[in-house]
């Protein structure tokens, strides 16, 4: 006999436990996965007053949802995968194809800051690009977490959104 999937509001994903956790319980998802990513903005927009934090921005990289929680320091970092599982379909994907447009934009912009040799002539680019399109991702993402997902979002899928990287860096 199969195990029974994990369901929002019952057993170990109780309401009361998720929120306990900092886990959205109608949704299953945490906003301390978005950590990760607020963590390399910053090193971007210090870049202009502080190029030694490029060697922190290069060594940055992406991880899903889960190897972030494997990873993390997170008290209930269990609890956050298993609600992940259980959260809907729908949020899971468009999170995770938000995270994929923000791991592709820091991505881009390592290779722009290993490709410039000198941190100082690419800072203020880097630094304009973490604030004006980085932020605003993160920002869509942390609305998905709380269950809020705006038209923008839904539009901004797959090569539509590679597409409007590229031609940040372009």
């Amino acid at each position: 006999m199969a195990a029974e999937e994990p369901v929002l509001g019952i057993g170990d994903l109780a309401a009361e436990r998720l929120q306990h956790a900092n886990i959205n319980p109608a949704t299953g998802l945490a906003t301390d996965y978005l950590n990760h990513f607020n963590e390399v903005v910053m090193l971007l927009e210090m870049l202009p007053a502080m190029p030694d934090c490029a060697e922190d921005v290069l060594a940055w990289e992406p991880a899903d949802y889960e190897a972030h929680f494997e990873n993390s320091t997170f008290s209930e970092r269990q609890l956050a995968i298993l609600a992940y599982h259980a959260a809907p379909v729908r949020l899971r994907s468009h999170l995770d194809n938000l995270t994929g447009q923000i791991n592709a934009a820091v991505l881009a912009a390592q290779a722009a800051l290993r490709s410039a040799g000198d941190p100082a002539t690419v800072a203020n680019m880097l630094a304009e690009q973490a604030t004006h399109q980085i932020k605003p991702l993160i920002g869509m993402a942390s609305g998905v977490i709380h269950g809020h997902i705006s038209g923008r979002d839904a539009l901004l899928d797959g090569e539509e959104a590679q597409a409007e990287i590229d031609a940040l860096f372009a």
